[in-house]
Formats: structure tokens, C-alpha cells, sequence
């Protein structure tokens, strides 16, 4: 997965992780007995029960990241991915199975953690987009760009992104102007190429852990932003069918007089 397609996912759970990851306050684990409790609250489709099992089990994530020999910007940035890693093991976790959910969920999180260390290790290796591949029946050079263009294999992959990149920045104009600038280079938000902190800083001339701290500032305000509009919605979806009760029990049952 992209950090793009990450992020989205995030903000979409965000009221869970915001406060957590911001502080790296991961509460204690569950006990066996509170655990056994919220699994089976999760079976009977209780959302608390999944966000409970999901806060408690974060540590094991940050376990999982320090096994990793990471350089200082990596570290945030695998939290994260980790954390995605917690939220699909917590999803697709079958206790009849045998298996505790830590031991599940340390071997999901790590897997999610080595795939992306991968996919960016390959994508430095990866030939120039414009790099001529070849000659077309005019002579005209061909680009891997326009072989990529041709391609429709990925066309649904393209489409969900641009919807995320569009999500996103509908909340850019919350953040400071130096603030959009380094989410927008981070994720691709303009539609080019994600970029690690360190190249940010470079490009900007400023340093690394300045990157952090501002991309760390701008998350926050977005995730606050995104919260509250989630709870605005739940609120007024609830009201809504409080009202339509109220009405249907005015008019009676159906055949009344």
C-alpha cells in the first residue's frame, strides 16, 4: 500500500488511533479474561469491542517497529504502517483457530511492515518514468510513462487514489502554507511521487526532524478536523432516526384508526 492509500485508510480510523500515535501512549494490555470478553463483544458486532482490542494491543505494534533497524524518520513512518497492520489482524482474527491474537497480530503487523520496506526499497530501483523504452512506428521515443498510460490493469488502483488525494486535500486549507506544502510533497497529494522527510528537507532546506515535527503538526489538525466531522455526522444521523421513531409512533401502528 501507498503512504497515500495509508493515510486514507488512517483517517478513516482515526478516532481510535489520533491520541495514541500522536503521543505514543499505548495503553496496557488487555488481561486474558478482558480480551476473551472484547473478542466475543467483536463476534456480536460491537464497534467498541474492536476499538478497545485495537488501543490495547498498539504497544505490541511499537514491540514489533523496534526489532527494525531504523533510521530516526523511519520510525514514526513504521508506527504507522504498523498500526494499519493491528487494525487488519484485529479484523480478520478468528479465535477458533487456536491462535492468541498477539501472536496473530505481532506476525500481521510485521508482514505489513516488511511488504512496504520492500515495495520502497523496489521503488528506488525503479527506472525513470521518462526514461525512453523504445520507438514507436513513427520514430517518436517511447516513454514508460505512456507504456503505464496505455496500461489499464491498474486504471481502478489510479482511480481510488485520486479519490483519496481529493479527500485529503479538501482539509489542506486548515493547515499553514508550509504545512500543505510538506503533506502534499509526503503523500503525492498533487499527483506526483510520494517523498521521504529527508528529501523534503533537503528540497526545503531545512532539517530532517523540522520535516517531523511540521508533518507531525499538520496530521494532527487534519485528524482533529476529520474526528469532528465524523461525529458530526454520527450525531446528526442519530438524530434523524430519533426523530423518525418519534414520528412513526405519532402516527400508530399501521390500520389504526
Amino acid at each position: 500500500m501507498s503512504l497515500l492509500g495509508l493515510f486514507a485508510y488512517l483517517l478513516k480510523e482515526i478516532t481510535v488511533l489520533i491520541s495514541h500515535l500522536k503521543n505514543n501512549a499505548f495503553p496496557q494490555p488487555l488481561s486474558e479474561e478482558e480480551e476473551a470478553e472484547a473478542l466475543e463483544r467483536l463476534r456480536q458486532g460491537d464497534p467498541k469491542a474492536r476499538e478497545k482490542l485495537i488501543v490495547h494491543n498498539l504497544r505490541l505494534v511499537a514491540h514489533v517497529v523496534k526489532k527494525f533497524d531504523l533510521k530516526d524518520e523511519e520510525y514514526d513512518e513504521l508506527i504507522q504502517i504498523g498500526a494499519f497492520g493491528l487494525i487488519k489482524a484485529i479484523d480478520t482474527f478468528q479465535p477458533e483457530k487456536g491462535t492468541k491474537l498477539a501472536t496473530y497480530a505481532s506476525k500481521v503487523v510485521e508482514n505489513e511492515i516488511l511488504m512496504y520496506l520492500r515495495a520502497k526499497k523496489k521503488s528506488r530501483r525503479d527506472i525513470s518514468l521518462s526514461e525512453p523504452v523504445g520507438v514507436d512506428k513513427e520514430g517518436n521515443e517511447i516513454a514508460l510513462i505512456d507504456v503505464l498510460a496505455a496500461d489499464d490493469v491498474d486504471v481502478d488502483e489510479k482511480v481510488e487514489q485520486r479519490i483519496e488525494r481529493e479527500r485529503i486535500r479538501r482539509y489542506l486549507h486548515l493547515l499553514e502554507d508550509r504545512e500543505q506544502e510538506i503533506l502534499t510533497r509526503r503523500f503525492g497529494l498533487d499527483g506526483g511521487p510520494e517523498t521521504t522527510q529527508r528529501e523534503i528537507a533537503r528540497a526545503l532546506n531545512i532539517s530532517r526532524s523540522y520535516v517531523s515535527r511540521i508533518e507531525k503538526r499538520a496530521l494532527n489538525k487534519l485528524y482533529h478536523a476529520i474526528a469532528r466531522e465524523s461525529r458530526r455526522g454520527r450525531a446528526g444521523s442519530e438524530e434523524k432516526r430519533d426523530r423518525e421513531t418519534g414520528e412513526r409512533r405519532e402516527d400508530g401502528p399501521e390500520g389504526a384508526p
